[in-house]
């Protein structure tokens, strides 16, 4: 079982020396750096990454300097610009997309070809064909499977000479998050007869819990910080929001149990059990609910802290998605919540990685 030591005791993966002779990988869409600090940890060597957000390119700058950075819309990225990347007499092992998962999202009301950021998966097959990876990973929302990008994206990739594979549906909280958070994980491969290979196996029932992650960590009221830990302080919350906090029982107990003087007026007169989650406290011995861009914003979910009459902290929230201690993260509190919100869970990607090498040993 993964415990919190597990996360304050994973060292940075090599950058220099060593790091040489490891599998070549680019990370395309790579917001703050979850995928590429995964695919370090598995033995990959990153030398290329791209994203547009100049908060995200900060982050990944600061954790992953001998990476080569684009900040720059992929639609206007030249394959040239990442070629450069890879040294000579090398070859992609590893391409990983991780693109935009909002135009697939039930929450999205614009979602499918609608939402202008739909398309931009396809840029994907463009730069395939020029720098050639032996394997690309696709990372999404399950409700991609069911739009029509994904049809086009599979018959562009067979255009360019690649199979995709079948569609898996997995949950990071059976590959060592202390979350649940349900994604799609589709592999597509040059060698057509290998595509079958690549199946998630069923992950053990044991799982990392809320207690795992957060239990070593400085208990806060609100408005405190912890003076060896920026990352690890509460939010300031208004009187009434303490209060409320006050009475919803401790370990997983919802805003049900407000009495009537405290419930928030637009859910009076709803059923019980409505938007339950708001105001909502995670439980210790479960796993977290899925985090989003408001997960320490106790009005936006299931955010609120299991004990302490608080939002959990960006501390909090980065070990949930699996985030060493040691990451860096720039921007406000708002920015760093957005990137952290934002993330692929870095040991679900680190395990998944895992067995692609499995199945594909030359990777």
């Amino acid at each position: 079982m993964m415990s919190a030591n597990f996360l304050k005791s994973r060292t940075r993966a090599l950058t220099g020396g060593d790091s040489l002779n490891r599998p070549i990988a680019i990370d395309l869409f790579c917001g703050s750096g979850a995928v590429t600090t995964a695919m370090k940890e598995d033995g990959y060597r990153v030398v290329a990454a791209v994203d547009m957000n100049r908060i995200c390119g900060v982050t990944y700058r600061k954790n992953h300097p001998e990476v080569l950075f684009r900040k720059k819309d992929i639609r206007s990225l030249q394959p040239s610009e990442l070629l450069v990347a890879i040294p000579k007499g090398k070859k992609l092992k590893l391409m990983a997309v991780c693109a935009p998962c909002q135009p697939f999202s039930s929450q999205n009301r614009r979602r499918g070809a609608s939402d202008t950021r739909a398309p931009l998966i396809l840029e994907s097959v463009r730069l395939a064909r020029a720098l050639k990876p032996q394997l690309i990973i696709y990372e999404n929302v399950p409700g991609i499977v069911a739009s029509a990008i994904f049809q086009r994206l599979k018959r562009s990739l067979a255009s360019a000479g690649y199979i995709l594979g079948n569609p898996q549906r997995v949950d990071a909280a059976d590959f060592g998050v202390p979350q649940r958070r349900v994604r799609c994980i589709v592999a597509a491969i040059r060698a057509p007869g290998r595509i079958k290979d690549f199946v998630v196996p069923a992950q053990g029932a044991e799982r990392v819990t809320v207690r795992d992650a957060l239990a070593d960590l400085r208990p806060l009221s609100s408005g405190e910080r912890d003076p060896h830990d920026l990352l690890h302080t509460s939010r300031a919350h208004h009187e009434i929001t303490l209060r409320r906090l006050a009475a919803i029982p401790q370990d997983g107990g919802s805003r049900d149990s407000l009495p009537p003087e405290l419930q928030l007026e637009c859910h009076r007169n709803r059923n019980k059990g409505d938007f339950c989650d708001v105001y909502g406290r995670m439980r210790w011995d479960s796993v977290a609910p899925t985090l989003t861009t408001g997960c320490t914003d106790v009005t936006r979910g299931r955010y609120a802290h299991p004990r302490d009459d608080r939002a959990i902290t960006l501390r909090e929230a980065a070990r949930l998605q699996t985030f060493p201690d040691w990451y860096q993260f720039a921007g406000n509190r708002s920015e760093i919540a957005e990137q952290i919100g934002n993330a692929v869970p870095v040991e679900m990607f680190r395990r998944l990685v895992a067995i692609l090498r499995k199945s594909y040993p030359e990777l």
